[in-house]
C-alpha cells in the first residue's frame, strides 16, 4: 500500500507540516507560507452558523420496508409494494438548546426522516410528541425566544418560558407531554416518532385522505426522571449519540413500525374539532392505526458534520400521493425550513450527497451560486420554455387541490363544536397512572415555583385548573410547598 502524502488544497505535496517558514532563524513569518495562511484560514472558516432550533443532533441511515398495503390511500411510489425498500436518513435532535447542549435534557426531540425514493426525496420533519405548543406559525419565534437563552442572563429562564406559556393556554397539553415521564427519553432508540402535523394522501383515483403519522420504537418507550437524568449528563453529555452510535456498530440495529390515522377528506370540515390544529391528537376510536411499514437504522454516518450537521429537511419536500395540508403549523414550516437552510448552507445545499435524491438527478433550470457543482453541459439552456431537449413539466400532481374560498385577512381557524385547549390535557393526565402522576406534578412545581411573578404562576395554576380539578389543584399545592420553602 503506498504511502499517503499530505497536501496543500490545490493538491501540491507539503514539505512540513511541523514548522512555519520564517526570514532566517527566530526571524517573522513569512507571507509566502501558502500552507501556513490556508491552514490557519480555513480553520477560522470550520464552522457554519448552527440551526435556531434542532442544533444538537444525531443520524443515521437505513431503509423503510413496506409491510402493508396503502395503495388504497395513496399512489406514492415508494409505498406502493409491499416488501418494497427505500433507503433513508434519520435525524434526531434537542429543540432549545444549542449544538454543545446535553443529551439527556427535558426538551421534545425531533424526528425526521428523508426517504430517497424513486421520485425524489420525501422528507417528513416530526417529533417525539403527537402535538405542539402552539398551533399559528406567527406565535413560532415568540415561543423559541421564550425557550432559549435570555439575552441578559445567558441562560434559560423559568419566569420567560412559563411566561410564554400563561399567555398560550393551547401549549396545556404539550406541556403535561414534556412534563410527563415520556419528556426525557433515555435513547432515541426508545423512544416514538411522530409526523406530528396532519398530511394529505391522494390515491390513483385522486381520492383525498388526511393522515398523521405513528412512528412507534420496536426497542419499547423508556424514559428518565430527573434525577436519572441529571447524573447522566454529568457522565456522558452526549449519552444519546453514544447509545445510537455504539448499537448501531454492535450491529443491533433499531428499527420502528410506521402507522398511520387515515381520515377521509370529506369528514374534515364537521369533525367534532379542527383536525388541523397541532395541539391536538385524533383519538383512536374515531381513526384507528391503520399498520404501513417498518424504518430500520443499520448504518451510521461516515462524517457527522457532513452528514449530520449539513442534513437539511423541509416537510415541502413531497412526492406524488403525498402533500400539505390546512394545518397552519405546517404551512408556515414549509416555508420556514428550506429558508432556514438556504441561509446556513447556501442555496446549493440540495447538490450536498446527504441531500441529493439518490435513484433520480435533480434537473432543472436553476443555476449558479454559492458552491454550484451542477450547472448542467455546455449545451443546456438554463431558460423555460426552450426549442432544445432540456428538461420539461410533468403532468404528475402531487396532491389534491386544497379548497380556498372567502375573503383574505388574518382569520382563525373555522370554529367546531368542541374545540377546547384544555380537554385534551385532561384526558391525557386521568391516562397517567397514580405515579406518573406524581412525577409530572413535581416536574411542573420544580419549574413553575421559580417563577418571580405571581400573576404569572396564577395563569398557569388556571391551565392545569381547566385540564383537571385535581391535575390543577396538585399542581397548586405543590406550587406553594416549594415557594413557602
Amino acid at each position: 500500500m503506498s504511502k499517503r502524502v499530505l497536501t496543500t488544497e490545490s493538491g501540491a505535496p507539503v514539505a512540513d507540516n511541523q514548522n512555519s517558514a520564517t526570514a532566517g532563524v527566530g526571524g517573522p513569518l513569512l507571507l509566502q507560507d501558502q500552507h501556513l495562511l490556508e491552514k490557519l484560514a480555513r480553520f477560522n472558516r470550520e464552522r457554519i452558523p448552527e440551526r435556531v432550533v434542532h442544533a444538537r443532533g444525531s443520524g443515521a441511515y437505513g431503509y423503510f420496508e413496506v409491510t402493508d398495503d396503502v395503495t388504497g390511500w395513496t399512489k406514492a411510489d415508494f409505498l406502493s409494494q409491499v416488501g418494497k425498500r427505500t433507503e433513508t436518513f434519520l435525524r434526531f435532535s434537542t429543540v432549545a438548546d444549542s449544538l454543545g447542549g446535553a443529551d439527556a435534557v427535558r426538551d421534545p426531540r425531533g424526528f425526521a426522516v428523508k426517504f430517497y425514493t424513486e421520485e425524489g426525496n420525501y422528507d417528513l420533519v416530526g417529533n417525539n410528541t403527537p402535538v405542539f405548543f402552539i398551533r399559528d406559525p406567527i406565535k413560532f419565534p415568540d415561543f423559541i425566544h421564550s425557550q432559549k437563552r435570555d439575552p441578559f442572563t445567558g441562560r434559560q429562564e423559568p419566569d420567560n418560558v412559563w411566561d410564554f406559556w400563561a399567555h398560550a393556554p393551547e401549549a396545556t397539553h404539550q406541556v403535561t407531554w414534556l412534563m410527563g415521564d415520556r419528556g426525557i427519553p433515555a435513547s432515541y432508540r426508545h423512544m416514538n416518532g411522530y409526523g406530528s402535523h396532519t398530511y394529505q394522501w391522494t390515491n390513483e383515483a385522486g381520492e383525498a385522505f388526511f393522515v398523521k403519522y405513528h412512528f412507534k420504537t420496536n426497542q419499547g418507550v423508556r424514559s428518565l426522571s430527573s434525577e436519572q437524568a441529571a447524573e447522566l449528563v454529568g457522565k456522558d453529555a452526549n449519552s444519546h449519540q453514544t447509545d445510537l452510535l455504539q448499537a448501531i456498530e454492535r450491529g443491533v440495529n433499531p428499527s420502528w413500525t410506521l402507522y398511520v390515522q387515515v381520515m377521509p377528506a370529506a369528514e374534515a370540515a364537521d369533525y367534532r374539532f379542527n383536525p388541523f390544529d397541532l395541539t391536538k391528537v385524533w383519538p383512536h376510536a374515531d381513526y384507528p392505526l391503520q399498520r404501513v411499514g417498518r424504518l430500520v437504522l443499520d448504518r451510521n454516518p461516515d462524517n457527522v458534520f457532513a452528514e449530520v450537521e449539513q442534513a437539511a429537511f423541509s416537510p415541502n419536500n413531497f412526492v406524488p400521493g403525498i402533500g400539505p395540508s390546512p394545518d397552519k403549523m405546517l404551512q408556515g414550516r414549509l416555508f420556514a425550513y428550506a429558508d432556514a437552510h438556504r441561509y446556513r448552507l447556501g442555496v446549493n445545499h440540495t447538490q450536498l450527497p446527504v441531500n441529493a435524491p439518490k435513484a433520480t438527478v435533480a434537473d432543472n433550470y436553476g443555476r449558479d451560486g454559492l458552491m454550484a457543482t451542477r450547472n448542467g453541459s455546455r449545451h443546456d439552456k438554463n431558460y423555460e420554455p426552450n426549442s432544445y431537449s432540456g428538461p420539461a413539466q410533468s403532468d404528475a400532481a402531487l396532491s389534491a387541490p386544497l379548497a380556498v374560498h372567502g375573503w383574505t385577512g388574518t382569520h382563525e381557524a373555522p370554529a367546531h363544536t368542541k374545540d377546547d385547549d384544555f380537554f385534551q390535557a385532561g384526558e391525557l393526565y386521568r391516562l397517567m397512572s397514580d405515579e406518573e402522576k406524581g412525577r409530572l406534578v413535581a416536574n411542573i412545581a420544580g419549574g413553575l415555583s421559580q417563577v418571580t411573578r405571581d400573576d404569572v404562576i396564577e395563569k398557569n395554576l388556571a391551565h392545569f385548573h381547566a385540564a383537571d380539578p385535581e391535575y390543577g389543584k396538585r399542581v397548586e399545592e405543590a406550587v406553594r410547598a416549594l415557594r413557602e420553602d
